[in-house]
């Protein structure tokens, strides 16, 4: 059984040479087995594959658009030697800041991985964990909440994970201006998530409360406006007020998402128009996520 043996899901993106460069000469106790998910099952079906396949007594996955830094393979020796009851290691996150302004929505939201737990942009696991636990959840169809659910799992199963020293670079992947809709999709992954372990799933897991509440009473506000308008009598004159309380709350989420940002006028029109649409596609895919899920 070889030492290590490094993970890589991918969809065939350019930026996988880069990764694989950056690492470099290998020792001969280390392999790498690179996933192309052809299928569109997902990470998480990938990396099952890969770790199956894989000889190594610890699996260290990495997302196909990070790059490790000089000396990244050596840290990674001195992280993975931990006592027996550690199941996990994870590397640090660098994302790059633009220069000369604020960042975007989307960089932003890069940026926030630097504050994520136990994400497979770069994190090694024993293989007996892998074993003992079954892998990656399949019914996760992408690269959203899949990690933290298995890492969930993993600590329930009794064992810890640590941070380690090693770090890679993820750069922000260049994307169009209404990146934030198609992102609203993980919110059915939130919903499967609350089915599977019950109200309390985001303390279990250690996730971050949302805007979720939020954007349910803009939608609600925003379709009650609507309705109203087709009532007769007081029902009616209902409208201007429900109508007002979704302006007010769009306005609200707009302007949040505004003031961090570069203010720039394409920016700008971009976060007024996506605030419109994204409180009824989250809680449409919210929904939606309700639904039971089978592994394809």
């Amino acid at each position: 059984m070889t030492g290590v043996s490094l993970v890589v899901p991918t969809l065939g993106r350019t930026s996988l040479r880069t990764l694989l460069d950056a690492l470099g000469t290998l020792p001969p106790d280390a392999e790498v087995i690179v996933v192309e998910d052809r299928a569109r099952r997902g990470p998480a079906a990938a990396r099952n594959a890969g770790w199956r396949e894989s000889t190594g007594e610890w699996v260290v996955f990495l997302d196909d658009d990070v790059v490790p830094e000089p000396g990244w393979f050596a840290r990674l020796r001195a992280d993975l030697a931990v006592g027996e009851q550690v199941g996990g290691v994870q590397g640090r996150v660098h994302v790059p800041r633009p220069a000369g302004r604020r960042p975007t929505d989307w960089e932003r939201a890069t940026i926030g991985l630097e504050r994520g737990a136990w994400l497979t942009a770069d994190m090694a696991y024993r293989r007996r964990v892998l074993l003992e636990t079954g892998g990656f959840d399949e019914r996760f169809p992408r690269a959203f909440r899949e990690d933290a659910e298995f890492a969930h799992r993993v600590r329930r199963a009794g064992w810890r994970l640590v941070r380690g020293e090693r770090a890679v670079t993820h750069p922000v992947r260049p994307e169009t201006p209404w990146v934030s809709l198609r992102t609203q999709r993980g919110n059915a992954d939130d919903a499967f998530l609350r089915r599977l372990y019950g109200p309390d799933w985001r303390l279990l897991l250690g996730i971050p409360r949302g805007r979720r509440a939020r954007h349910a009473l803009v939608t609600a506000a925003g379709l009650g406006a609507l309705a109203a308008l087709a009532l007769p009598g007081r029902w009616r004159r209902l409208s201007p007020a429900l109508g007002l309380a979704w302006a007010a709350g769009t306005a609200e989420f707009a302007a949040a998402r505004i003031a961090p940002g570069p203010r720039t006028p394409a920016e700008v029109t971009t976060m007024a128009l996506t605030s419109i649409l994204i409180p009824p596609l989250a809680v449409g895919h919210w929904l939606a996520g309700l639904r039971p899920r089978r592994v394809a």
